[in-house]
């Protein structure tokens, strides 16, 4: 089950647990960096890289996509060169029992590129990503404070960042 549909869930007051996750065994955990470090790896190269068939090797890929434990294979993007060259983690502060409203707001946001709901100081943190400042603001102080359910907003403007996942 996807995290937002835990949230969706836990929000509703229901009383079914969540399903528990399969464990991963170390063939899992080897095909999980595997596709980490290069997700357009062929079903015949993790296969031979983890010492399985080709057959239980896509039955394995197959089962951690239907477990939610893969949610998707994509690119990692140089913001940067890709146009985006400002960077910011804003944070929010909403209004109590709006999150549900908030996060389909953000999922439309232009250049908003991971919501999390926290717990601490703020309710919401948002890493977005615009061509420049100037874009950035219009973000902050025309789209986000808009929002009837934002309270406040604090923007962090990134300087320099590096992704930590495995690199291909």
């Amino acid at each position: 089950m996807a995290p937002e549909q835990m949230a969706d869930r836990a929000e509703a007051g229901s009383a079914v647990p969540p399903p528990r996750p399969r464990p991963l065994d170390a063939i899992d955990l080897d095909i999980l960096q595997m596709l980490q470090t290069d997700g357009r790896a062929s079903i015949r190269s993790v296969a031979e890289r983890v010492h399985v068939s080709r057959a239980n090797a896509y039955a394995r890929i197959n089962r951690l996509i239907e477990d939610g434990v893969i949610r998707g294979f994509g690119a990692r993007v140089d913001h940067e060169r890709a146009g985006q060259g400002t960077s910011a983690y804003i944070t929010l502060k909403i209004v109590q029992n709006s999150w549900r409203s908030v996060r389909e707001q953000l999922r439309q946001l232009p250049g908003a590129s991971h919501i999390a709901l926290v717990g601490g100081d703020f309710d919401v943190l948002l890493l977005v990503h615009t061509p420049d400042n100037r874009a950035l603001r219009e973000v902050v102080l025309t789209r986000l404070q808009a929002m009837p359910e934002v309270l406040s907003t604090r923007t962090l403007l990134v300087f320099e960042e590096e992704d930590l996942e495995p690199q291909g």
